[in-house]
């Protein structure tokens, strides 16, 4: 049975910093691509961040370029996210997701965090 658990989100100020992480559990951590997404209310679910499977590629949503650092331990089965200069529009539930390398949608999901950046 495949888990994704996130930890490390909570309340912070603008302009302040949060590092999620994401474990992941029943399935070959080393040949999937893991991925950040948020949704924040009211809104659709949107596309974060990246990596694949090697850590050697990384992709990010335009308004988080410079600010967001995705990376992984592939030794440990975890991903992170570490999260600089927040801005009250990051505040949304972030999840955590993973796709085999070789597969066009993600396959698994983590259960959501909440990150509240206050102005």
């Amino acid at each position: 049975q495949v888990q994704l658990v996130e930890s490390g989100a909570g309340l912070v100020q603008a302009g302040g910093s949060l590092r999620l992480s994401c474990a992941a559990s029943g399935l070959p951590f080393s040949r999937y691509t893991m991925g950040w997404f948020r949704q924040a209310p009211g809104k659709e679910r949107e596309f974060v961040a990246s990596i694949a499977w090697s850590g050697t590629s990384t992709y990010y949503l335009d308004s988080v370029k410079g600010r967001f650092t995705i990376s992984r331990d592939n030794a440990l089965y975890t991903v992170f996210l570490q999260m600089n200069s927040l801005k009250p529009e990051d505040t949304a539930v972030y999840y955590c997701a993973a796709r085999r390398f070789d597969a066009g949608q993600y396959q698994y999901w983590g259960q959501g965090t909440q990150v509240t950046v206050s102005s």
